[in-house]
């Protein structure tokens, strides 16, 4: 018997964002997430900056570069794809129904903070904020990824058991 397909309903591109001490190549890589506060939650979680796929982007990358710019007013060098993740999506983020076996594709992609203003954000997180939004940097090792309630749970476990595999997706000679 043929299991059937799932319908991807929506896709995501999101960044394992890391951001390298200039004075200390040494030292851990600190990474940019987003701390959330949604209305009536008794508690935060942190998520990687990005969002949906919108019609308009050219591909799954040019949604991501968008987002950055949104959410944080960055540019990003060096993307390289790292983890997928595919969950149960059958409503789009409006409440209609999309399809009863749905599927939402997360696409996160690890890359390094080239700059960022945050005076340049724009976009729906600030023009109509659905609670809080707080833009945080935390150590890029076990511990700090594990510090925090990072979704989906999926990244959080990929995370702390890749450190250093997701940084060599980052490596020089790689290319």
């Amino acid at each position: 018997m043929a299991v059937p397909v799932r319908p991807v309903v929506k896709r995501t591109a999101r960044a394992i964002l890391l951001e390298d001490d200039p004075g200390d190549p040494h030292a851990p890589a600190t990474i940019v997430l987003i701390r959330r506060v949604r209305p009536g939650a008794a508690h935060p979680y942190w998520i990687t900056p990005g969002g949906g796929v919108e019609p308009e982007d050219r591909s799954v990358v040019d949604a991501l570069h968008r987002e950055l710019d949104e959410e944080l007013g960055a540019k990003a060098v060096d993307v390289v794809p790292a983890f997928v993740d595919t969950v149960a999506h059958s409503h789009h983020d409006d409440g209609t129904p999309a399809h009863p076996h749905g599927v939402k594709v997360q696409h996160f992609f690890v890359c390094r903070l080239a700059s960022m203003d945050l005076s340049r954000r724009h976009g729906p997180e600030l023009e109509d904020p659905n609670g809080e939004y707080e833009i945080v940097r935390l150590p890029f090792t076990r511990e700090g990824v594990t510090s925090v309630n990072v979704v989906p749970p999926s990244l959080r476990a990929y995370l702390a058991a890749n450190i250093e595999g997701v940084r060599a997706l980052l490596a020089r000679d790689l290319a």
